[in-house]
């Protein structure tokens, strides 16, 4: 459900919208629609920070504490590069335990990074590479700061205006945006309205929208040498660590180099992509979340590089015996931090990336798998001896290996268990995980349900009386209870322990 845009050098050769800007008047998505496109806006705002770089406004080798000396000492080393491609070591805010609970409080980009400033880095600065929307905030930060000007009115300046993107700027809960798109998330009975965030909370990470033609033009300009000088858009395509530039990723695409970058927001995903060496632009916006936008993309630009696409229908599954499977069970590491894991639940076979969902994977071969609800597959490979060493990730044209973690703990097997129906009553309720953040309990039949503020219902399964857990993401919930059985409180234990206290 979106709009998307294929163009070869000054000529527009595929462009079309699928379902609706807004399904209550029942609107449909078009080229004029205006999406959302969360962390595309990453190459905004390192555009805008090398602009100042040009006018010797700053450098990108400086340290961060020039701008500000009463940061931490931990940050003594951290430059304005480091925070550019994500090798700063500052934890992303997005991945804290409260951050759900935050979501929907105006903030200022003061506010935003004191959330961060005195949490302990998670490696030193330049040492890996760990994606985070703290360091692009810390970015917002500094500039306006340079600048004198805010975030939003330096980029409408110097890039949107100049480049005539009359329908692209930062995103407003409060203003009227004329064909502004209403963000959905699918559930099991259809798309729902997404969560609400304010845009004051993603700021220079992800506030921003635009529309297809209109970033096209950014495109077109960008790579152009219409933005930029040489010297700072070959700083920005070229990659310091894991493939990631300044605010873009630099790969290579079955022999193509491909500059690329996604966006996620509550409502919305979005990728695009440029392929330098053909003039090739591919922009897919999406107005429901989980459109696997960087599929689509990677698909209509290997039709236009004369390649064979195969559909997810093309593919044929097969039965492979749960020994087999049980060899792979274990945790992969695709980036630093990043991990695939791998699990068994009866026979059936699942993938779980950092922080996602977890996903079945179907059989192709006894090596070879495929999920459905993404065009995405995975090969594991094998040493001499038969030990499994690696699997190799397969998607939006790209191989990505992830190398077996033998530390990790393997995944714990949860087992789901019959239990009395009339204990469920005792958890119905709703529990305060933070201020403003609810989880709610619900029972349907034998069957309990949790739903968190502004979050799709999901149907948890006992593994004891008081314990519970997730399919669909690696998470568990322990009700604890008074004498007479009844839930006084909860602990979801996810990424750490979070108790809520029960509230009605």
């Amino acid at each position: 459900m979106g709009s998307l845009l294929v163009a070869q050098g000054d000529k527009v050769v595929f462009e079309k919208s699928y379902g609706n800007a807004n399904l209550e008047w029942n609107i449909p998505d078009d080229s004029l629609t205006k999406f959302r496109i969360g962390s595309m806006t990453k190459q905004f705002t390192a555009a805008s920070i090398l602009l100042l770089e040009e006018r010797r406004k700053l450098s990108t080798d400086d340290y961060v504490k020039k701008y500000m000396p009463d940061a931490p000492a931990a940050w003594d080393k951290i430059t304005i590069y480091n925070l550019l491609t994500h090798t700063s070591g500052i934890p992303s805010f997005t991945s804290f335990p409260d951050y759900h609970a935050s979501e929907g409080t105006p903030t200022t980009p003061k506010a935003l990074v004191d959330r961060f400033l005195n949490k302990p880095l998670e490696f030193q600065p330049g040492e890996k590479w760990n994606y985070s929307n703290s360091g692009y905030v810390l970015l917002g930060y500094l500039l306006e700061k340079i600048s004198g000007q805010t975030y939003a009115d330096f980029v409408t300046q110097n890039i949107l205006k100049p480049l005539g993107m009359k329908d692209s700027g930062y995103d407003s809960n409060t203003a009227v945006i004329l064909h502004r798109a209403s963000g959905y998330t699918p559930s099991e009975n259809g798309p729902v309205n997404s969560g609400y965030v304010d845009m004051t909370i993603p700021f220079s990470a992800g506030a921003l929208y635009s529309t297809t033609h209109d970033l096209l033009l950014w495109e077109q300009a960008l790579y152009g040498g219409k933005v930029l000088s040489a010297a700072s858009l070959k700083k920005m395509t070229t990659p310091y660590k894991e493939n990631y530039g300044c605010g873009l990723m630099i790969t290579t695409a079955k022999g193509h180099l491909q500059y690329e970058h996604g966006g996620g927001i509550e409502g919305f995903n979005t990728d695009m992509s440029y392929y330098p060496d053909d003039k090739l632009a591919v922009i897919v916006l999406a107005n429901l979340n989980g459109g696997a936008p960087g599929d689509i993309a990677g698909k209509l630009a290997a039709l236009l590089h004369g390649e064979k696409v195969m559909l997810q229908s093309d593919r044929k599954e097969i039965k492979v015996a749960r020994d087999v499977l049980a060899k792979y069970v274990g945790s992969y590491e695709l980036v630093p931090g990043i991990f695939i894991t791998m699990s068994l639940d009866g026979d059936k076979f699942f993938a779980q990336l950092t922080g996602q969902p977890k996903f079945e994977v179907f059989a192709e071969t006894e090596k070879d798998f495929f999920l459905k609800v993404v065009d995405a597959q995975l090969t594991f490979e094998m040493d001499a001896q038969g030990k499994v060493t690696d699997v190799v990730l397969h998607q939006n044209g790209r191989d990505q290996t992830a190398k077996r973690n033998h530390n990790a703990p393997p995944p714990k097997e949860h087992k789901e268990i019959a239990i009395d129906p009339k204990v469920l009553d005792n958890y119905v309720g709703a529990y305060e995980l933070a201020p403003n953040f609810i989880l709610t309990v619900t029972r349907e039949g034998d069957h309990l349900f949790t739903q968190a503020t502004g979050q799709g219902k999901i149907e948890v399964f006992p593994e004891s009386d008081h314990d519970f857990f997730l399919k669909v993401i690696d998470a568990q919930i322990t009700f604890v209870t008074d004498s007479q059985g009844k839930a006084i409180s909860l602990i979801l234990h996810q990424g750490g322990d979070h108790p809520a206290r029960r509230i009605q």
